[in-house]
């Protein structure tokens, strides 16, 4: 493909994308497709030959086209926006039209130098402390990959001055220092936070959380004492500004001045929520900040940029790139020591154009667009949690602060998840669960760019006319005598061992949570008592033993298995003769 014909199925591409995004209503949101369902559709090797693009164009449409979840779909609502505007799109566009790989300065200026002002930009637009910024600041921003890249970045970089403290004592080894290390999260912390404690080989300590679902710092210094009793060493602390469960909020005040006079390093992941601060009436929720050491937010999330995007502050960018700087000959240039070279900033070491997609958007939209944009998401929030809350059979859990409302049925658990796998089966909406202080909740999040009244009132129809059809079936099961279908079940003699039930004769998504749990444990005892009748042999101790070396099962041949239950059954019988014998001659 040379400049003219890119220009050509360029053109076509756009005009392809465009009339997607407009006709997206018209398509169903979620696929109906099963695993494995391009394997037959697509060779089992990559082509030869050239093909043409106009039959590349018809395979997206007839192949990949069925197996994709529509996240820009009006109808969407599960997880968090994911970001997509145009100028977004024209932004990646021209980055990989440049393609440069900007891990220095010297490898692409523009790319650095842009990057460094976007992220003063949007820190002065958040109202991020002076410190936090590269315009006179001792620390800094940097665009990384994902939330998940921020926190286990931060994570690495505070591990490393934890150890570093030690090394006035050399006869202190690093992996000692490493097995005492202990990082602090709420337990409705992203799932990231203790993957990153995985990575880093540190214990990672779950918290609870008070009756707002918020860490408290009171519950931080507790857990602090408790472990610096038992001789751990705290060393990082994780505060998050919007939970993925219910967009709950960490009190980032009291946490932060628990760090401060305990020598934590705070990191404060905002990835949903923190694109909401460029609101003035949002900002309150970063009061204390300026005790953190770093911060992070994703405008691949909430500010219609493309993944991916995920802008990171720190308020000392030494303490970062100590940990992770790596210098062969190959990556020095002349300007070492006048520029930053955001490979050290990270743990990738190519990095793309990332800043341009961004700039793109803060110039096509300004300020005001997207402010207006998000306080429009939030004003629909609050619209579907009035409808929620005007239903009796509905609860609210948590406060509806930005664009996330979680809600669930009242009753039992099972309830809702079976409200949630109605819905989303019928195609009309997607949404996913979250478990919330046990509790299982919808997720209901706006997230389409372009979203209105007319969706939400569409929505809360399909929920409602979900739910009136579940609540009906559950009321027939409650009624005298529904479950007794269930209760006078009898062993079938043509079943097998481990199907002692036939589950065919009721719907087991209808037997609620103490009901599911009682049949589960009538099953197994069951199922335990059948395989004994029809198989005493295995429940033998003396066979078992028999069957084994060391402790450890050893499969053999059928025959010779069926020899070993039959000595070993001898043997018994010897014994037990031989005992009754004896008993006789006492007597």
């Amino acid at each position: 493909m040379d400049a003219d014909d890119f220009e050509k199925h360029g053109i076509e591409m756009v005009r392809y994308i465009a009339q997607y995004m407009r006709t997206l209503p018209q398509r169903s949101v979620t696929s109906d497709v099963e695993p494995g369902y391009m394997r037959n559709m697509l060779p089992s090797h990559a082509p030869i030959h050239a093909e043409n693009f106009q039959d590349i164009m018809a395979d997206v449409e007839k192949i990949i086209m069925p197996g994709v979840t529509h996240w820009q779909h009006p109808e969407f609502h599960a997880y968090f926006p994911a970001g997509n505007s145009f100028p977004s799109i024209l932004g990646d566009m021209l980055s990989n039209a440049i393609g440069c790989v900007g891990f220095s300065w010297a490898a692409s200026p523009a790319c650095t130098e842009l990057e460094i002002l976007v992220l003063d930009w949007i820190g002065k637009l958040i109202n991020l402390p002076s410190v936090f910024l590269h315009e006179g600041g001792q620390g800094g921003g940097v665009i990384q990959g994902s939330a998940s890249e921020c926190v286990l970045v931060t994570l690495l970089a505070s591990r490393h001055a934890a150890i570093q403290l030690v090394k006035p004592y050399p006869y202190i080894d690093d992996g000692y220092v490493l097995s005492k290390l202990v990082a602090y999260s709420s337990k409705l912390a992203h799932s990231c936070v203790e993957k990153a404690g995985m990575i880093g080989l540190v214990k990672m300590r779950q918290l609870d959380v008070d009756e707002n679902y918020s860490l408290r710092g009171y519950t931080l210094e507790r857990a602090i004492e408790e472990d610096r009793r038992m001789g751990l060493i705290p060393f990082y602390v994780v505060a998050t500004l919007g939970t993925t469960g219910c967009c709950s909020f960490d009190n980032v005040e009291e946490l932060g001045e628990v760090c401060s006079k305990e020598g934590v390093w705070l990191h404060v992941d905002a990835a949903y929520a923190g694109n909401a601060l460029i609101c003035p009436e949002f900002q309150h929720l970063t009061k204390g900040v300026q005790n953190a050491s770093s911060i992070n937010f994703n405008p691949n999330k909430w500010m219609l940029v493309n993944f991916d995007c995920s802008l990171m502050w720190v308020r000392d960018r030494k303490a970062l790139t100590s940990a992770l700087t790596v210098d062969p000959v190959y990556l020095q240039h002349e300007h070492d020591d006048k520029e930053l070279d955001f490979r050290h900033w990270g743990i990738p070491l190519s990095r793309r154009f990332r800043s341009l997609k961004l700039w793109f958007v803060l110039r096509c939209y300004g300020v005001e667009g997207l402010q207006k944009y998000i306080r429009r998401h939030v004003r629909l929030a609050k619209a579907f949690e009035e409808h929620v809350r005007n239903d009796d059979i509905f609860d609210v859990i948590g406060e509806v602060t930005m664009g996330l409302v979680c809600f669930r049925l009242k009753g039992p658990n099972t309830l809702t998840q079976r409200l949630l796998k109605k819905i989303n089966s019928s195609h009309q909406l997607h949404m996913v669960p979250a478990l919330v202080n046990e509790n299982f909740v919808i997720r209901f999040a706006i997230c389409a760019e372009n979203a209105d009244e007319k969706d939400i009132s569409f929505a809360w129809k399909v929920i409602t006319e979900a739910a009136e059809c579940l609540m009906s079936s559950k009321s027939e099961l409650e009624r005298p005598g529904g479950l007794e279908r269930i209760e006078t079940l009898e062993m079938s003699e043509t079943e097998s061992e481990d199907e002692v039930f036939d589950r065919e004769l009721f719907d087991t998504d209808l037997i609620f949570d103490q009901q599911r749990i009682t049949l589960r444990r009538a099953c197994e005892r069951r199922n335990l008592f059948h395989r004994m009748v029809s198989d005493p042999k295995g429940f033998n101790r003396t066979v078992l033993k028999a069957l084994s070396i060391d402790g450890q099962r050893k499969i053999r041949s059928e025959s010779d298995l069926e020899d070993d239950a039959a000595d070993a059954v001898r043997t018994t019988i010897k014994k037990t003769s031989a005992g009754a014998e004896s008993s006789q001659d006492c007597v």
